[in-house]
């Protein structure tokens, strides 16, 4: 009588290798890691996305890290040679896109909190230029339409839109690879502060305007809430001068929204400064100019942790 015993332990092996093998193609799936609680941490990636109070992280084997930000953790450049140290930065500046490294230790609900965050300002430059090229890309596409082809073709101006339309959507692609998904926000009001002509300035008006709308937040459910605060100028000047003044205008309302009301840092998302671009009226008037000499402080709702999405 022939014995079953090789055959068996065939199929025993066939089946172990089965198992096996999609025990590890599951792991290979799994995409996000929990740090255990009081472990100490350093890892590298790039920031897929951002809320309020923290962020995630994706490296090189797109293992997503969630990274707590607190009051606490230092933010700056990596340092440039033995005698020189890092640049200090504010939390705000953790953007999409950006490539760090984060240096931290696991709470109980598996976030890596981080102490220390490190990055370089060249890819600083890459994620902020992420904000603006998408819209770059659509104003200057639209811009080119059938009836204005005939009219600027004698200046050679759609060729030069064509190549602008064609540099921002190269940004763009480049910014979307490094990042496979984005956080959603919902606006929930925008708070315009105006400035006088060349002044960065915070004034009474503009103070208590703040003021009033700080009492107005406090009678609101803020959970999820971020704000952005973007400067702008008008076109009197030169173009660079106009967009320094810009930052510097949105730098004195976050300046007094942290000193006065105690807005965390965490809740601010990148502050930026426009110049004289995205006008709010006709800068040809002197009406026009007043009301483009402004701050908007735009606040925005997490989408994730509101529960919308």
């Amino acid at each position: 009588m022939r014995s079953n015993r090789p055959r068996f332990a065939g199929i025993m092996t066939l089946a172990f290798a089965f198992v096996v093998t999609g025990t590890v193609s599951a792991l290979a799936q799994k995409q996000t890691q929990k740090v255990p609680d009081g472990q100490s941490m350093k890892i590298q990636g790039i920031v897929s996305m951002r809320s309020a109070d923290s962020f995630t992280m994706r490296d090189m084997s797109k293992v997503e890290t969630v990274v707590a930000l607190t009051s606490k953790t230092d933010v700056k450049t990596h340092k440039k040679g033995v005698f020189r140290g890092g640049k200090e930065y504010g939390v705000s500046y953790i953007l999409r896109g950006l490539r760090v490294e984060v240096e931290g230790v696991g709470n109980a609900e598996g976030q890596l909190v981080a102490k220390s965050i490190k990055f370089d300002e060249d890819d600083l430059r890459t994620a902020q230029a992420l904000e603006q090229t998408d819209e770059m890309a659509r104003e200057n596409q639209a811009r080119i339409t059938a009836e204005e082809e005939n009219a600027k073709k004698l200046a050679g101006q759609i060729a030069e839109n064509q190549e602008l339309t064609a540099q921002a959507q190269r940004a763009a692609d480049l910014a979307n690879k490094r990042i496979n998904g984005l956080d959603e926000f919902d606006p929930v009001k925008t708070i315009t502060v105006l400035f006088a002509t060349g002044s960065s300035v915070l004034g009474p008006k503009g103070k208590a305007q703040i003021d009033k709308e700080a009492a107005w937040v406090k009678t609101q459910n803020t959970k999820g809430w971020v704000v952005a605060v973007v400067g702008f100028a008008d076109k009197s000047g030169n173009t660079e001068p106009n967009r320094k003044l810009s930052e510097r205008r949105a730098n004195a309302v976050i300046g007094y929204l942290v000193t006065k009301h105690n807005l965390p840092l965490q809740r601010l998302v990148q502050p930026f400064g426009y110049g004289e671009n995205k006008p709010a009226a006709d800068d040809s008037t002197a009406e026009g100019r007043a009301k483009n000499r402004r701050v908007e402080i735009r606040l925005l709702v997490n989408k994730g942790i509101a529960g919308t999405t």
